[in-house]
């Protein structure tokens, strides 16, 4: 189903002050949409992951935050974008355990299992672009039923 969007808010990726502001405004957006604080939380945990990845791995780069509608439903998209040098390995850095930060490697693939919707777009040494999408869970997802 398509859902229609506002245009995106462009927050920058280049120091750790970045990422405090964008786990705040990530965290406002949704309580303006009505996500529960259990997915308020969900959201800003996989929100920091992603951009302390983008800031760490990446080298800085940028979040595009959309809010989205689908009939009554709202829902948040976070658009995680750097231009460094991309994953070598995506599959392996998508399983848990595995991280070349001396992090504890729950970043790419605890982030996944914290949104409904996730999708990593990388070429090795071209940069990674990293896009999850949450549905305020009070209103039926409009991805239900959808095949």
């Amino acid at each position: 189903m398509h859902a229609p969007h506002t245009p995106a808010v462009r927050l920058p990726i280049a120091s750790d002050a970045d990422l405090a502001w964008v786990r705040q405004q990530v965290r406002q957006t949704a309580a303006d949409l009505g996500f529960s604080l259990v997915q308020q939380t969900k959201l800003v945990t996989a929100a920091s992951e992603l951009a302390r990845n983008t800031l760490v791995h990446g080298g800085g780069g940028h979040v595009d935050i959309r809010t989205l509608a689908a009939g009554p439903a709202h829902g948040l998209r976070l658009s995680f974008v750097d231009t460094g040098p991309g994953i070598r390995d995506v599959e392996r850095a998508m399983t848990d355990g595995f991280t070349t930060g001396g992090g504890l490697g729950m970043g790419l693939s605890g982030a996944k299992r914290l949104v409904q919707e996730f999708v990593l777009d990388s070429r090795h040494g071209h940069g990674t672009t990293v896009t999850v999408t949450d549905w305020a869970s009070h209103l039926p997802s409009p991805r239900a039923g959808a095949p």
